[in-house]
């Protein structure tokens, strides 16, 4: 419970704008105390320069429509520390928000896209965002002189983020986003997929070359069995 300011007090409120209230520690020549219902407090004086003295709450401030949604969003043109949401929809088929922004102190626009954090574990135990641009990168050197466009380059990533997805954990081991890039880059280059599986599985010989190539084989027939029983069935 704050602290009514007193004469002499060592407290005095500090005007926000907010409907929280921030308190302020002054240092006075002399010691003075405050009674409370919990028993007497007394303040010294201190030698480091004032303190702020403000709530946790204090750090949740209105902005946008919905209600508080934790620090705000700076300007990224005058830096002015508020914004206000004018627009929000949906984004990558549900998987983030877009919202549109509108400074009240230069008057421009701006966007931002709000997503759900996914963490990547890597074997040394750091951990990193997601990246699709990472697995674009990635995948972009297996398919070096082959007839793949960016096109599909980014429509893998985005395969390869729902299927890490859906597995509900906000954490994945490294070793998982390379095992759900191996499906979707089969189906779109074998030649790809041979390069591309040959480094994450760490080939030493020619054996492990051929082996994953009857793997191709076999899985290329059933696939074509699969296409030819569907449109079968459609006739």
């Amino acid at each position: 419970m704050a602290l009514p300011p007193q004469p002499d007090s060592v407290l005095a409120r500090l005007g926000t704008g907010e409907s929280l209230p921030i308190w302020e520690r002054r240092v006075f020549s002399n010691p003075v105390s405050h009674t409370t219902s919990s028993g007497r407090v007394e303040f010294v004086p201190a030698v480091r320069a004032p303190v702020p003295l403000e709530p946790a709450a204090v750090e949740k401030r209105r902005s946008g429509h919905n209600g508080y949604e934790g620090r705000t969003m700076h300007c990224p043109f005058c830096r002015h520390p508020d914004s206000r949401v004018v627009d929000s929809r949906e984004a990558d088929e549900g998987a983030a928000i877009r919202r549109r922004r509108a400074c009240p102190e230069c008057g421009r626009r701006f966007t931002t896209v709000e997503t759900a954090v996914l963490a990547v574990v890597k074997r040394s135990g750091v951990t990193e965002p997601f990246s699709r641009e990472k697995v674009v990168r990635g995948v972009q050197r297996a398919c070096q002189g082959r007839q793949v466009d960016n096109d599909a380059l980014y429509l893998l990533a985005q395969q390869v983020e729902d299927t890490v997805r859906a597995s509900g954990s906000p954490e994945i081991p490294s070793h998982e986003v390379g095992l759900a890039i191996l499906g979707p880059l089969r189906d779109l280059d074998e030649v790809a997929y041979l390069r591309f599986a040959s480094v994450y599985r760490s080939f030493s010989s020619a054996e492990d070359f051929e082996r994953e190539i009857n793997d191709l084989r076999t899985h290329r027939e059933s696939r074509a069995a699969e296409l030819a029983d569907a449109e079968s069935a459609t006739e």
